[in-house]
């Protein structure tokens, strides 16, 4: 059984020099396995058996090459899939993780493990490590929002399903148009949305730390705002930068590596501002080719080595 599945958004819309989903697919075919993809509405039960439409990716990258056709295959007989869709985790995303779940029943090996997805929403993860978090709020009272903005002055309000910097606000005023974002997100104050403290040190660099089979990579991408945005991430303009980890980061990467183990995680990205945490994404964590590239080191050679 030398088969892999990679469970991803629409391939030829994944970002070849980008996508660290495709970096991976490039080393397990590097590695001599077979590599299948297919996306969430490929996932289907028949006789109670959960298989994927799958097409065969031959090459990948800038020699992409792939199937005509697609094939119905059960996962279980894959040697490992990978979930790696990009959030928001909506309805279908959660539907698709019951299925795995059931395949994972009928002898499938899949990272990181659905249950653990569905358990861990990625913004609301971090406050497992409560000691490490910037003050954080997290509710759609109107009221309690203006009550933390008073507090902190400066706050970052952002949904609970986002990604990439999307819809994500710097309230440091409570004016009408504010307020209107503000109820926007939380729909009237029928959705939780996730409010912290500003953190000055978000210039310096939002620190994306990946952990590998439980232990941080030696390498981190800084990713710094340009032209005085706020926001730190590659996808809404950030510059990344890889630097070597420093004790802090290794510290609590080694800690919350032990803890992510344990709940079948073997592939997540941290996100650290100065010494504050900020979430821990493990749907499908990027930044890998960028630190690859910028350091001749590759993250996902690692964490082939350690499956």
């Amino acid at each position: 059984m030398n088969e892999l599945l990679f469970i991803t958004d629409t391939y030829k819309n994944l970002n070849i020099k980008k996508d660290t989903s495709v970096l991976m697919i490039e080393e397990a075919i590097k590695n001599n396995f077979i590599v299948f993809q297919c996306e969430l509405n490929d996932l289907f039960v028949q006789d109670g058996i959960v298989h994927a439409s799958s097409r065969n990716i031959i090459s990948a990258g800038l020699t992409q090459v792939e199937g005509i056709l697609k094939e119905d295959k059960k996962i279980s007989d894959f040697k490992f899939s990978f979930m790696r869709k990009d959030p928001p985790v909506d309805e279908n995303y959660l539907n698709a993780l019951h299925l795995l779940g059931l395949a994972e029943k009928q002898g499938a090996t899949i990272f990181n493990k659905p249950n653990s997805i569905k358990e861990f929403n990625e913004k609301i993860f971090a406050l497992h490590f409560n000691k490490y978090i910037p003050k954080t709020l997290v509710t759609s009272n109107l009221e309690k929002i203006k009550d933390f903005y008073e507090l902190h002055k400066t706050i970052i309000v952002k949904p609970l399903d986002g990604m990439g910097g999307i819809s994500i606000h710097k309230i440091d005023d409570l004016n009408e148009d504010n307020l209107n974002i503000i109820n926007e997100m939380t729909n009237l104050e029928q959705t939780k949305i996730i409010c912290q403290e500003f953190l000055e040190d978000i210039y310096d660099g939002d620190f994306r730390v990946l952990i590998i089979h439980g232990k941080p990579f030696e390498k981190t991408l800084a990713r710094i705002p340009q032209k005085g945005n706020f926001k730190g991430n590659l996808a809404a303009g950030g510059k990344g930068i890889a630097m070597d980890i420093s004790d802090f980061q290794r510290s609590l990467g080694e800690e919350i590596g032990e803890y992510l183990i344990t709940a079948g995680i073997n592939f997540a990205g941290m996100d650290i501002i100065g010494e504050c945490l900020t979430e821990i994404n493990i749907t499908s964590p990027t930044c890998a080719r960028e630190i690859y590239e910028q350091t001749g080191i590759n993250p996902i050679a690692r964490y082939f080595e350690g499956l």
